[in-house]
């Protein structure tokens, strides 16, 4: 199984959908669950705390919620995909040979333990996804140019993956690959 976690920056032009696409071309016989980013929902969770002032608890949740509304989209581009809110539910829907997107369940993250922080975003929630369901690799799909020599450390530094992302995956069992879209045609 593999996850693949689509930057919510890629919402702004094709590369969306090019994305989409290629994960149904790509992988027919693969089981996929697919993480969205939160995107402009998100970016405007941040703008509303920095404007309101509200706790960081508050914003993960509206974060969470950020990321529903992108997997709603990515329905909404790719009927035939299903939507999942907890680890059994994709479960039981990969069983089914379905692409599954992920919409993120507030009370299964908060009783993984899951902080509420800016530090961890989707980066990090689909690497904790991956380790509970046992994928064999995760995919982060981002819009930025991806150097291929730099470390995930590296990658962190500059804001390509989130600041928490490296302890999520430190003891990965699974594979992880960063990439950008701009690579990914077809």
């Amino acid at each position: 199984m593999i996850i693949i976690k689509l930057g919510g920056s890629l919402s702004r032009s094709e590369a969306l959908v090019n994305c989409l696409n290629a994960v149904e071309k790509n992988y027919p016989d693969t089981p996929v669950v697919i993480v969205p980013g939160g995107g402009a929902f998100a970016d405007q969770v941040r703008l509303a705390q920095q404007h309101w002032r509200f706790d960081d608890n508050t914003a993960h949740r509206m974060a969470l919620l950020a990321m529903q509304q992108m997997a709603l989209l990515f329905k909404g581009l790719k009927p035939d995909f299903a939507v999942a809110d907890s680890v059994p539910a994709i479960q039981a829907l990969l069983n089914s040979q379905k692409t599954v997107i992920w919409s993120p369940d507030i009370i299964e993250l908060d009783n993984a333990g899951i902080p509420a922080s800016w530090d961890i975003t989707s980066d990090s929630l689909a690497a904790w996804l991956a380790d509970m369901l046992s994928a064999s690799e995760l995919i982060l799909i981002k819009s930025a140019a991806i150097d291929a020599k730099l470390s995930l450390h590296q990658l962190a530094e500059q804001a390509i993956v989130d600041k928490a992302f490296c302890g999520f995956v430190a003891q990965a069992a699974f594979k992880v690959r960063v990439v950008s879209a701009q690579s990914r045609r077809g």
